[in-house]
């Protein structure tokens, strides 16, 4: 009913949006949180895991433009995070990092989910940086200390890679990706992009001991109340790399979300 209600009157969803930021903007002040914001240019001898995602991916009737803008977008976000260490005791914040996307600083208009829709924004599109992010963290020792996602499937799989549900919706400054180091070792996040891709990889000062594999289990659509839902479960087992032996295995995630777009009469 809340939700209902902001979507209805766009003043009170501003309102509530004005709320969360000085909410938030309080909280970045607690002396116990040390944020990392020391970039290096050099990488950290040891690399613990690569990815890479497409750019330009299609995006059921969105407006291809959008996705060029969105590059743009990334562009920015990336060069004020790429080289970025984690120290012992540090918290990685996306929003500590590029601050908010305002077209005076260069952003444009990209594709947004927002209230259970697609809509334009500027800035639009860094989500996609946040999903690399959260991807490359799951495969360290890297605590993910707050991730958000989105509670519908708005667009289907096109080219998809990572199982559903594994990324890391942002939204300044209140849906932040925050990832704390709690180990001696210093992590590092490398970021850059091509013609086609966003890439990035995550170094460490020390070889890591264990290896990390992430997979997707108990996948399913299913019928409620006349809406269509999809469901999966995000799993990581921790490798021993000296042994082979899986030294924990864990559920990281549940999704459950709306699905917004005509499944049977996608492929």
């Amino acid at each position: 009913m809340k939700q209902k209600l902001l979507s209805m009157f766009p003043v009170l969803y501003r309102l509530r949006i004005a709320q969360l930021r000085m909410v938030r903007h309080l909280v970045n002040l607690n002396p116990s949180i040390t944020y990392a914001k020391h970039r290096a240019l050099d990488s950290l001898p040891y690399a613990c895991k690569k990815h890479q995602s497409l750019l330009r991916r299609k995006l059921g009737s969105s407006d291809p433009q959008l996705q060029e803008n969105k590059i743009t977008n990334l562009s920015l976000s990336v060069a004020r995070m790429d080289g970025i260490m984690i120290r012992p005791g540090e918290t990685f914040s996306f929003w500590k990092l590029v601050g908010k996307t305002t077209s005076a600083k260069g952003y444009i208009e990209g594709l947004l989910l927002s209230q259970g829709g697609v809509k334009r924004g500027i800035g639009g599109g860094i989500c996609q940086l946040g999903n690399l992010l959260f991807w490359m963290a799951l495969h360290t020792p890297l605590q993910v200390v707050e991730r958000h996602h989105h509670s519908f499937d708005p667009f289907p799989d096109d080219h998809r890679v990572l199982p559903f549900g594994s990324g890391a919706s942002v939204f300044y400054n209140y849906i932040d990706l925050r990832i704390y180091n709690p180990t001696k070792t210093t992590f590092q996040f490398r970021l850059w992009l091509t013609d086609e891709h966003l890439k990035g990889s995550v170094h460490s000062s020390e070889p890591l001991r264990h290896a990390y594999h992430i997979e997707e289990r108990n996948h399913r659509f299913l019928e409620k109340e006349g809406r269509t839902y999809r469901e999966n479960e995000i799993w990581r087992r921790v490798i021993d790399k000296r042994t082979g032996n899986t030294a924990t295995e864990e559920q990281m995630i549940h999704n459950f979300s709306e699905v917004k777009y005509d499944l049977f009469g996608t492929t």
